[in-house]
């Protein structure tokens, strides 16, 4: 195992049972995937219907894996990005690798959270609790699962986010 590689966070594990205060929105939205990924270990993105997700789509990302960097680090670049998340941000990093749009304590942080779904292929649930570059506090849910075209390899990741405080999915406005 490399150095980066111990440094990955922990597949999640529904069997295990879910952390105490788990937002039945994040329930939710895993248990879409592992319906749609069927016996295989990952879904390919044809498996997964944006009218399915509707409720979720506002605080939805999708990222492109591009390959890898010379540090073998994965290359993601932003596809999709829900209206909550531009939000955020307060730009759309829609089109962008993630080190130009990131939203999170720091872009270590987020790589290691993308690289721990793309190496493992499995999913990646975290509480994060973090002040942003505009020095406000944001604590959020967030799950991250791979997806895969050929069966094999993470081709993209979509991942849900749920702030605490924030409005209940069915309540936001998609457009």
């Amino acid at each position: 195992m490399s150095h980066a590689q111990s440094h990955l966070l922990a597949p999640f594990d529904p069997a295990n049972g879910y952390p105490d205060g788990t937002f039945a929105e994040i329930k939710a939205f895993y248990a879409y995937w592992d319906r749609q990924r069927g016996p295989r270990s990952m879904p390919r993105r044809q498996d997964i219907d944006p009218v399915d997700l509707k409720p979720y789509l506002a605080a939805i990302l999708l990222l492109n894996v591009e390959g890898l960097n010379d540090d073998g680090v994965g290359i993601y670049r932003y596809r999709v990005v829900g209206t909550a998340e531009v939000a955020n941000r307060g730009f759309d990093p829609t089109g962008k690798l993630v080190q130009d749009g990131y939203f999170a304590g720091s872009l270590a942080e987020t790589l290691r959270s993308y690289e721990s779904a793309r190496i493992q292929k499995c999913g990646i649930y975290e509480v994060l609790d973090f002040v942003t570059k505009k020095g406000t506090r944001h604590k959020e849910q967030s799950i991250m699962l791979p997806l895969s075209e050929n069966g094999t390899d993470v081709s993209q990741i979509i991942v849900f986010s749920k702030r605490e405080g924030e409005l209940r999915p069915s309540r936001w406005r998609v457009r």
